[in-house]
């Protein structure tokens, strides 16, 4: 009979140890790769660019991620065109991420896909669970925003500064907040 790799179960959904073998080594491979793109001096560009294709999944026409930047795995990381990233950005990648294009991330925003059971003996024994995330194209997410599991944002949609997102953002509005709430609607007439 088949079992599923600690992996396979991360990126299914599904509760999985962290630190198994597998999984350790790829996010000792992502650290490395990020040792080397927040060590690089600011002004060499294209080397910055280089590492950052190396390891996300996959990228799209003129991006740019400020240093210090931090993520688990990269490879979970998708981003369109157009997207910039100010310093102090965080994306615990276990899941997908999916960025649109024309977007911008401010200083210190952070995208959790990975969590913790609530069950106790859940947590004392090393389980966690990570789901996709999804930010749609246009999207402005103000500083210190934090976007936890499973949130899908909208597009041209703008999060205010310091909000935690703890559930979905419909397309085309201004939400804030600690829990973020839509507050205006931001369609163009």
């Amino acid at each position: 009979m088949y079992s599923k790799t600690e992996k396979e179960k991360m990126l299914a959904g599904e509760l999985y140890l962290a630190f198994d073998n597998e999984l350790f080594e790829e996010r000792q491979l992502a650290m490395d790769l990020l040792y080397e793109f927040n060590a690089l001096h600011p002004r060499k560009a294209e080397e910055r660019k280089q590492k950052l294709k190396e390891l996300f999944g996959s990228v799209g026409e003129n991006f740019w991620v400020e240093q210090r930047f931090h993520c688990d795995y990269g490879y979970n990381i998708h981003l369109g065109n157009n997207f910039y990233a100010n310093v102090g950005c965080t994306i615990l990648d276990c899941a997908p991420v999916t960025i649109g294009n024309n977007v911008l991330f401010a200083p210190g925003v952070s995208l959790y896909t990975a969590g913790h059971p609530v069950d106790n003996q859940q947590r004392i024994e090393g389980l966690e669970y990570a789901y996709p995330i999804s930010i749609g194209n246009n999207v402005w997410l103000g500083g210190n925003v934090i976007v936890l599991p499973g949130v899908s944002i909208g597009d041209n949609t703008i999060i205010g500064a310091g909000s935690v997102v703890t559930k979905d953002i419909s397309a085309n509005v201004i939400a804030v907040g600690n829990p973020c709430r839509v507050i205006k609607d931001n369609k163009e007439s």
